[in-house]
């Protein structure tokens, strides 16, 4: 297999990468996932035989927590009900959002800027005439010079839009933890497992910063 390089810098005024162990009111991690990350490419640019792989994430900023309440629906409408709706056997659902509303908490971070240092390897049994790995980097570095995207990219939660650029200044960049040695940011979500489509279970790392720079490629994953 062969991986195809990119370095791109992230950036916005708000970012939540929600714990998973906290249901109701949301709770930031110190840094943006590894799956975060993906998403962020994926936006940007994606074809069936890529899959993108987060190296390395640089922390350019002093991690900054906020805590904002905002009004939320504690209901959804299930996609069994529509379906069950769509086949004559029920209504369609529809959320009441006088009944349904309340004020939640959530504790973010302000003020984000981080490097990705990502790769992505091909899938060669889905690819398609025409198409080569070359021709994957040359689209993706053209769109992210351009700041085009499929959708706009977002740090954590849709409402949170990521500004992104491309990174070419020196390696590793310097940031506000460039000298800070190590600090241990606990096990983090890395990314969810769909090798079953019965049973999607979520992937963790322990995440280790140091001097800024979070080595993912270099960690264990635990499932």
């Amino acid at each position: 297999d062969v991986s195809y390089g990119v370095t791109l810098e992230v950036w916005g005024d708000l970012l939540c990468c929600s714990r998973p162990e906290l249901k109701v009111e949301r709770l930031s991690y110190e840094c943006l996932t590894p799956s975060a990350a993906r998403g962020i490419l994926e936006s940007i640019y994606w074809h069936p035989p890529m899959q993108y792989r987060i190296d390395r994430i640089h922390v350019l900023n002093p991690i900054r927590f906020l805590t904002i309440r905002k009004n939320e629906l504690k209901s959804k409408a299930l996609a069994s009900s529509m379906r069950s709706a769509i086949a004559g056997k029920g209504l369609l659902p529809y959320i009441n959002t006088k009944q349904d509303i309340q004020q939640r908490t959530s504790t973010i971070l302000t003020n984000v800027r981080y490097v990705i240092e990502a790769h992505f390897d091909v899938d060669e049994s889905k690819m398609e005439e025409g198409d080569t790995p070359a021709k994957f980097i040359s689209i993706l570095n053209r769109r992210i010079q351009r700041g085009q995207c499929w959708q706009q990219p977002y740090l954590g939660i849709r409402e949170f839009a990521a500004s992104f650029a491309p990174y070419s200044g020196a390696m590793p960049p310097r940031g506000y933890y460039s000298d800070s040695g190590e600090r241990d940011l606990g096990l983090m979500l890395y990314d969810m497992d769909y090798s079953n489509p019965k049973d999607i279970t979520p992937m963790f790392f322990r995440a280790v910063m140091i001097n800024g720079v979070i080595d993912v490629a270099g960690s264990e994953v635990y499932r």
